[in-house]
């Protein structure tokens, strides 16, 4: 895959980027944020993109960037797929495709199945590159109507707990889940439990996915339903720099190209460290990425981390 950007030393990438305006006696914090730039049209790599054509800004302020890794030097990558255990057990129709998509994984990325249990994500296989390894975690979820409680709770517990492995690696999930907050079954974009599922991940530094399935349940059946646990996984996952793959009103038909489309994203994906105004307390904050380029898709999260310097990101 064509390198589309470097990765630049943080003394030259300075040098080329605007240089943030603090006031006086205002703190300097750092972040670090996952962007994915693709091509439009289905093309195989996008166009290159020289640093420079690159503007961030943190709450409405122009922001230094200090490193940006292109993708082939990003290293390891941890994704979890977490299956909400609520969910019709039709998704068995679906397990061969999703056998097929750990097997053809890229090397880098180490794979872990969790299901949501009752408000907790449950790991079924650790992270591991030994794919039969994961493919045997696979199992039905038990269709009971209610039994993850909230998927939100259980994205909270994944980014809370997530596993400690060695060296440090990308963090992506997958949540197969109908999206209801059974806690709040209406769609209300204040959701407590949703935000605070989206503070969690981005302070984890873990972009979201999701890919619709129906939970049983009276209520799961319904339109209404639909309308509002896909609205709530859109917001969770344009918050964290992700993407909800299916806006249907039923199950997708097949989960193939949406799991390619996982894979391509996950190789096109930039790290951009950067400087920011720090009130002394590490909190998200409000993100915007533009990329001045022609022929590109990016996405990046709308929410950030900021910490103090000399604090270990993940």
């Amino acid at each position: 895959m064509k390198t589309l950007v470097k990765v630049i030393g943080m003394t030259a990438l300075a040098a080329m980027a605007a240089v943030p305006s603090f006031s006086q006696g205002e703190k300097q914090g750092q972040g670090q944020v996952v962007v994915t730039i693709l091509p439009k049209k289905g093309g195989a790599t996008a166009p290159e993109i020289s640093p420079e054509k690159i503007q961030l800004k943190i709450n409405g302020k122009e922001t230094s960037i200090t490193n940006v890794i292109a993708p082939k030097d990003t290293g390891n990558i941890e994704l979890v797929l977490l299956f909400d255990s609520g969910l019709r057990t039709s998704l068995g129709t679906q397990l061969d495709e999703i056998n097929q998509f750990i097997r053809t994984l890229p090397p880098n990325v180490k794979l872990a199945v969790a299901y949501m249990q009752n408000g907790r994500a449950v790991f079924a296989s650790p992270f591991s590159t030994d794919r039969q390894q994961s493919a045997k975690a696979l199992h039905l979820p038990s269709g009971i109507p209610g039994a993850s409680a909230s998927p939100y709770f259980c994205l909270s517990d994944l980014a809370k707990n997530w596993p400690q492995t060695e060296g440090p690696a990308r963090r992506e999930v997958l949540m197969v889940t109908d999206g209801v907050d059974n806690y709040s079954p209406r769609f209300d974009p204040d959701d407590p439990y949703v935000q605070a599922a989206i503070k969690d991940s981005v302070r984890a530094g873990i972009v979201v996915y999701s890919l619709y399935w129906r939970d049983q349940g009276r209520f799961a059946s319904s339109g209404y339903a639909n309308y509002a646990g896909q609205n709530l996984l859109v917001q969770v996952t344009e918050a964290t720099g992700g993407k909800n793959f299916w806006g249907g009103y039923s199950n997708p038909v097949s989960f193939e190209p949406y799991l390619e489309e996982l894979t391509r994203r996950m190789q096109n994906q930039y790290e951009l460290s950067f400087t920011a105004p720090f009130t002394g307390k590490p909190q998200v904050e409000a993100i915007k990425v533009k990329i001045n380029a022609p022929g590109i898709e990016v996405a990046s999260p709308q929410q950030v981390f900021v910490t103090r310097p000399g604090i270990a990101e993940n």
